[in-house]
């Protein structure tokens, strides 16, 4: 077993509330001088930043993972983590007939860029990324485990978008096997207020800007042997459905 740090909450330049500073390679560069070894990118409802960024990856050592901010029905921000990069575009595609699509103006909520493995643009997504799609919170694991994913509630210990400030409680259903917390120092009042012991506790970092991205602090530790990155990420996600 070896520890594996992480930050599972990471935003490019597509979401437009994050600094345009946040390109692939930037994010990667952070990260490898953060320490981590495993990273999400987790954009809102939307993955199409995610081959860029596991190209930029495997140039600086680290560990990708493929994932999205989803925004449910209720306007609850949920983590979905893909274990195959394939499968995270797959469900980019279906999700565009779940979302609302209103144009996005750049002038008040940001841009949405689109880039390659090089951070060149190769796009820019024209509908508002952040706006609530019409999946309900109930249906969200499923759907997200039946491409092969993982899916829990985004920092629980806040105010906007979090199931707790939203619902008022943490309720027994759906299931969840983790959740993420935003503030380390949280954890301990909200795994007891809310009966969380059996949830996995993610601490990730929701960064919109490079200096957000967490120092080394946050590991997992995994099987490893013998190693590859794709079986750290097998492990990883074996470690989120047990």
């Amino acid at each position: 077993m070896n520890k594996y740090y992480y930050d599972l909450h990471i935003h490019s330049c597509l979401s437009p509330c994050a600094d345009d500073d946040n390109t692939p390679n930037n994010i990667a560069g952070m990260a490898t001088i953060c320490g981590l070894n495993i990273v999400a990118l987790t954009d809102h409802n939307t993955c199409k930043n995610c081959p860029a960024f596991f190209t930029a990856a495997k140039r600086y050592g680290i560990i990708p993972i493929a994932g999205m901010e989803l925004t449910t029905a209720e306007d609850i921000h949920a983590i979905c983590l893909f274990e195959e990069l394939d499968a995270a575009m797959e469900f980019d595609l279906m999700l565009q007939s779940h979302r609302m699509l209103i144009p996005n103006r750049t002038d008040i909520f940001g841009n949405q860029f689109i880039l390659d493995g090089d951070d060149n643009q190769v796009g820019e997504e024209p509908h508002f990324l952040s706006n609530a799609t019409d999946i309900m919170l109930d249906d969200a694991p499923k759907l997200v485990e039946g491409y092969g994913g993982i899916c829990y509630p985004a920092h629980i210990d806040r105010q906007a978008n979090g199931i707790i400030s939203v619902l008022g409680t943490f309720p027994a259903t759906p299931h969840f096997n983790a959740v993420e917390i935003n503030r380390r120092e949280k954890v301990d009042e909200y795994v007891s207020k809310y009966s969380l012991e059996d949830k996995k506790i993610i601490i990730s970092s929701d960064a919109h800007y490079l200096t957000d991205i967490r120092e080394k602090e946050n590991f997992i530790a995994l099987d490893d042997e013998p190693y590859s990155s794709a079986l750290v990420r097998s492990r990883l996600f074996e470690y989120f459905k047990s």
